[in-house]
C-alpha cells in the first residue's frame, strides 16, 4: 500500500530572513453551498471545532479551521487522517441543504512562512497590503503569488500559512526561498 507524502517531502529553508516550511499533510475539504444555511455552518463547525468566519477571514487552531474562500465556499481544515470521517460528518449534518463537500487534501500543498521577516517575504510576492494594521490575525486572502494562485492567512503573529495547488508546490517554495534569502530584508514593517 502506498504512503501519502507531501509534495516536497517536508522541504524547509532556514537560512534567510524568514523560515519557509512545507507543512505536514493537512486535511482539506472544500464545502460549497449557501453559507447562510444553518446546516452548512453547523457541518463546518462540527468538523473544524471553530466558528465559521466572516468574509475574508480564517478561523484556525492547530490543524483545524475554516477559511472563507468565496461567497459560497469554505475550506474546512482537519487532521489528514480524519478526512473521510469528516466528510461523512459534513454530509450527515447538512441534511437536505444543497451542498458539495469534496476532499482536496492531496490536490494542495501548504507552506508556513515564519519569523520577523515573514511580512517582508510575502510583500515581495503578493499584491496585498501587509502592514500590520491592514492585515491582522484572522484575515484571509486569495490572490496570486507571482504567476500562480494561492490563498494565505496570518495563522499567528509572524506566521503565515499559504495554500497552493500541489502542482505548483516547487515553484511556490522556490519563490518564497528567494524572497527570504539572506540580506534581502526590506524592513518596511
Amino acid at each position: 500500500m502506498s504512503r501519502a507524502v507531501t509534495a516536497l517531502d517536508g522541504a524547509t529553508s532556514t537560512d534567510g530572513i524568514a523560515t519557509i516550511t512545507e507543512v505536514a499533510l493537512q486535511g482539506m475539504i472544500t464545502l460549497r453551498g449557501d453559507l447562510a444555511s444553518a446546516g452548512i455552518k453547523k457541518a463546518a463547525k462540527t468538523v473544524a471545532s471553530v466558528d465559521v468566519p466572516g468574509a475574508g477571514q480564517a478561523n484556525c487552531s492547530d490543524d483545524r479551521g475554516i477559511c472563507w474562500m468565496s461567497p459560497d465556499e469554505l475550506l474546512v481544515l482537519c487532521p489528514y487522517d480524519e478526512v473521510d470521517a469528516s466528510l461523512d460528518k459534513i454530509r450527515s449534518t447538512i441534511g437536505s441543504d444543497h451542498a458539495l463537500a469534496v476532499d482536496v487534501s492531496d490536490a494542495r500543498a501548504v507552506f508556513r512562512v515564519s519569523g520577523a521577516g515573514a511580512r517582508d517575504v510575502l510583500a515581495k510576492l503578493v499584491p496585498v497590503d501587509l502592514k500590520p494594521q491592514a492585515f491582522a490575525g484572522g484575515m484571509f486572502r486569495r490572490t496570486r503569488m507571482a504567476q500562480v494562485p494561492v490563498a494565505f492567512w496570518l495563522h499567528e503573529e509572524d506566521v503565515f500559512q499559504i495554500v497552493c495547488f500541489r502542482s505548483h508546490a516547487r515553484y511556490v517554495f522556490d519563490l518564497l526561498k528567494v524572497a527570504a534569502q539572506p540580506g534581502s530584508a526590506v524592513d518596511f514593517f
